[in-house]
């Protein structure tokens, strides 16, 4: 687990995560609108595979459309509203990944796509908008 405070409204005391060995986990944190929301990950097994990639109709696709092309097994989960000491964070949590690099598939060029899960370790990544 990392040493970092977990953002106000979200605690782990409900989630088994069963990590170790060449298993980690990832927690989103997201805003509101992402609430109930099915969230997916894959497995980057080849570096190659992630860049623009002709098909057999001839076009060609830089892999933000939504669709997997030999990027292994994609793993999903529900963005869910979490409360704690009365504060509301919107959080999934994916509690067994196999250690490497993942793309978190959205359609928003803006948000991190890639991670990084390292064995016995949870990896955090925040798309929540700053207030402002």
């Amino acid at each position: 687990m990392p040493d970092s405070p977990r953002p106000a409204g979200f605690s782990l005391e409900d989630a088994v995560l069963d990590i170790g060995g060449n298993v980690g986990a990832l927690i989103l944190y997201t805003d509101a609108g992402y609430d109930e929301r099915e969230i997916e990950v894959s497995l980057l097994d080849d570096p190659e595979a992630d860049g623009p990639h002709e098909h057999d109709e001839g076009h060609v696709h830089d892999h933000r459309h939504g669709h997997d092309h030999g990027q292994g097994q994609r793993t999903h989960t529900a963005i869910h509203e979490r409360r704690a000491g009365g504060q509301t964070t919107y959080a999934g949590i994916y509690p067994q990944l196999k250690a490497g690099t993942y793309r978190i598939w959205t359609d928003d060029p803006t948000l991190p796509d890639r991670v990084t899960i390292v064995g016995g370790e949870v990896a955090e990544v925040d798309w929540r908008k700053p207030a402002g």
